[in-house]
C-alpha cells in the first residue's frame, strides 16, 4: 500500500518469507558457525537457544542449506510428542521401515531396533545423521532422556546420531535440572542467540529497505530509529511489525519521513498488550542479566504467522575460535606449559599476598561483590594476566615470564579446555580463569572464585562480581583454564599418566578409593582401574589418565588444592 509512496518496489517488512531479505548479524553468523562446527564434532547434542523472534528458525534454514551432502537430516518442528510418537516420527523422517509383529501397537523396541540398524549401515557408508528438533523447550524430561539414550550408539571415534535442539531460553533452564545432567554433559556446542544491538537494528532496517528498492536516504529519522530499537529491544520480528506499521502511518498522514511520534503511535497499535514497550528504554548489556521479560511479549507478536527471512549478504561464516561448551568429561584436554608472549602493553599485576592453603580461595578477604556482569574496562586483558592472579590462590607468585612455566617449577600444571560447562565448573570445584565475551564488545578474562547452583562470583584485580549462572552462560562459552597439582615425583609434563611416578601414584590412589568404597572394584591393570574411576565420575571412560582424571582423583582423595567458596549472597 505504501511502497510506491516511499519509492519502493515492494513492502520491505512483509511477513511473507522471501530469501532476498535474509540478513544476519555477526551473532547470527556466529550461531550458524556453531551449528556447522557441531555436526563435525563427533556427535552428541548441539544447543541453539534464543529469545522469541530472535531468528532461531532463520539460522536453522541457513544451516540446512549448508549441510554437507553426506549428511542425512530429520527435522521435527512439533515436538509435543510421546516417546513412541517421537521415535515413529524420527524413523519416518529417516525413511526407516518399521515392522511390528504381534498384537497391539508398536513398542519402543520396534522403533529402536531398525533405527539402530539404519544408523550403523549409514555410518558404514560414510554418512552422518542429524536430527533437528525445533521448539525443543516443549519436550518433557522423559522424552529428553530417551533422546540421550539414542546417542549411546557410537563407534570409537564418534556417536552415530547428532541431535540439534533449538528452543527458547527455558530450554537452557531445563537442561540445568539435576535429572538431565547426563544429557547436559553431552552438549558439544551451545549458543544463545541474543537480540540485535542498536547499530545492528539500524543495519537491519537499511538492508530490508534497500532490497525493497530504496534509492535515496532512509525515510526514518535518527530519533525514530533509536525509538524503534528501544521499543522492539532489537528483536527482528518486532522490528518488522513496528516498521511496517510506522511506514503505513506515515503514508496515511502524507509524511515522507517517519518521526518518533509516528513510531510511538504505531507501537501502541501493534503492541497494544505490551504497555512496557512504549516506556522501556533500550536495554544496555547490564540490563540483560537475570530473568528476561521477552517471553511475555509472545502474545503481542503471535499474530505474525511467519518471520520474514533475512538476507545473508555477508561471506560465509568462519568458524569462531570461541569456546564451544561440551562437557567436563574431557580427558584429553590440553596440558600446556608455554604459550605466545603477552601482547604489548599487557598490564603487570602487583604482587599478591600469599594465602594459607587450608582455604586458599577465601584467605585474601575478597571485596564485597558487585552485581554482574563486569564491565569490559574492569576485566583482565589477557589470559596470562588472569593466570598470574590465579597463582596466589595456590600460594605461588607466577609473575615472571610464562605463568604456566613458573607453575611447572612449583609442581603445578596448567590445564586448558574450550569445552567446559556450568555443571563442570561445580564438579571441578577449583578457582579457574574464564574467558568472557561481552555483547558487542571485546574479550576479557576473570577468575572464578565461588559458585552455587544459581550464582557465580568472578574477580579481576580488586573488584568482584556476583551474577546468575544464566547470565554467565550468555558471556562465557566454555573457555576454561586452571592449575592442578601433579603427583609426587612427577617432573615435566604429564603425558597420559600411563607410566612413571604419576602412574604408580595413580594406582595407589585408585586402590585407596576402592577400599573406601568411593569407586567400584576394578579387575585388571591400571587402565581398567582408570576406566572404572572415569565411569564413576561420569567422564569419558577411555582409560587414559589425562589431566581431567588426575584432577578428579586429587579431589576424591583429598589432595590439598584450592576449592571454590560458596558464592556470596
Amino acid at each position: 500500500m505504501y511502497a510506491g509512496f516511499f519509492g519502493l518496489k515492494q513492502a520491505p517488512f512483509s511477513i511473507a518469507p522471501d530469501p532476498h531479505y535474509l540478513f544476519m548479524s555477526e551473532r547470527h553468523r556466529e550461531a550458524l558457525a556453531h551449528l556447522l562446527y557441531g555436526i563435525e564434532g563427533g556427535g552428541g547434542f548441539v544447543l541453539l537457544s534464543g529469545e522469541i523472534g530472535a531468528g532461531k528458525t532463520t539460522i536453522c534454514r541457513c544451516f540446512l542449506e549448508q549441510i554437507p551432502a553426506h549428511c542425512n537430516v530429520a527435522y521435527i518442528f512439533n515436538p509435543k510428542l510421546t516417546v513412541g510418537d517421537l521415535l515413529k516420527t524420527i524413523c519416518h523422517e529417516f525413511r526407516v521401515e518399521v515392522r511390528h509383529e504381534g498384537i497391539g501397537p508398536a513398542t519402543i523396541k520396534d522403533y529402536l531396533d531398525p533405527l539402530n540398524d539404519y544408523l550403523l549401515r549409514s555410518h558404514a557408508a560414510g554418512q552422518h545423521n542429524i536430527l533437528i528438533i525445533d521448539e525443543a523447550q516443549n519436550l518433557t524430561s522423559y522424552v529428553l532422556e530417551q533422546l540421550r539414550l539414542l546417542t549411546n550408539l557410537e563407534t570409537s571415534e564418534r556417536k552415530l546420531l547428532q541431535i540439534i535442539l533449538i528452543g527458547q531460553p527455558e530450554l537452557r533452564q531445563m537442561l540445568a535440572r539435576p535429572e538431565l545432567e547426563q544429557l547436559a554433559q553431552r552438549v558439544v556446542a551451545r549458543f544463545h542467540l541474543g537480540a540485535l544491538n542498536e547499530a545492528e537494528s539500524r543495519q537491519y532496517i537499511q538492508h530490508r529497505m534497500a532490497v525493497a528498492g530504496l534509492q535515496g536516504p532512509l525515510p526514518f529519522s535518527d530519533d525514530a530509529l533509536r525509538r524503534i530499537h528501544a521499543i522492539t529491544r532489537g528483536v527482528p520480528r518486532r522490528i518488522n511489525l513496528l516498521c511496517d506499521r510506522a511506514l503505513l502511518g506515515a503514508y496515511a498522514t502524507g509524511q515522507a519521513r517517519v518521526e518518533r511520534a509516528v513510531v510511538d503511535k504505531a507501537a501502541r497499535e501493534v503492541f497494544e498488550s505490551d504497555d512496557m514497550a512504549l516506556t522501556a528504554p533500550a536495554r544496555t548489556p547490564s540490563m540483560r542479566w537475570g530473568t528476561l521479560a521477552l517471553g511475555a511479549l509472545g502474545g503481542a507478536v503471535s499474530a505474525a504467522a511467519l518471520f520474514a527471512l533475512w538476507t545473508l549478504s555477508n561471506p560465509a561464516p568462519t568458524l569462531p575460535t570461541v569456546a564451544l561448551p561440551l562437557t567436563p568429561a574431557d580427558p584429553k584436554g590440553s596440558t600446556t606449559q608455554a604459550r605466545s608472549a603477552p601482547p604489548q602493553g599487557e598490564p603487570q599485576l602487583p604482587a599478591a599476598r600469599e594465602p594459607a592453603l587450608d582455604h586458599p580461595a577465601a584467605a585474601a578477604s575478597p571485596p564485597e561483590p558487585m552485581p554482574g556482569p563486569p564491565p569490559l574496562s574492569a576485566l583482565l586483558r589477557s589470559e596470562r594476566a588472569a593466570l598470574r592472579e590465579l597463582g596466589p590462590l595456590w600460594g605461588q607468585e607466577l609473575t615472571h615470564g610464562d605463568p604456566c612455566a613458573s607453575a611447572l617449577r612449583a609442581q603445578l600444571q596448567c590445564y586448558r579446555t574450550t569445552r567446559m560447562t556450568l555443571h563442570g565448573l561445580r564438579e571441578m570445584d577449583r578457582p579457574a580463569v574464564l574467558t568472557l565475551r561481552l555483547p558487542g564488545e571485546d574479550t576479557g578474562w576473570a577468575v572464578l572464585t565461588a559458585i552455587t547452583s544459581e550464582t557465580a562470583t568472578l574477580r579481576a584485580g580488586e573488584s568482584s562480581w556476583l551474577m546468575p549462572l544464566t547470565a554467565l552462560a550468555d558471556v562465557w562459552r566454555g573457555d576454561y583454564a586452571t592449575l592442578w597439582r601433579t603427583p609426587p615425583g612427577q617432573t615435566g609434563p604429564l603425558g597420559n599418566g600411563s607410566r612413571g611416578p604419576a602412574a604408580e601414584w595413580l594406582g595407589q590412589q585408585l586402590k585407596t578409593l576402592q577400599a573406601r568404597g568411593q569407586m567400584p572394584a576394578a579387575n585388571g591393570d591400571l587402565k581398567a582401574g582408570v576406566q572404572t574411576f572415569q565411569r564413576s565420575q561420569g567422564i569419558d571412560s577411555d582409560g587414559l589418565a589425562g589431566p581431567m582424571t588426575f584432577m578428579l582423583v586429587n579431589r576424591a582423595v583429598g589432595v590439598e588444592e584450592p576449592r571454590l567458596r560458596p558464592a556470596q549472597p
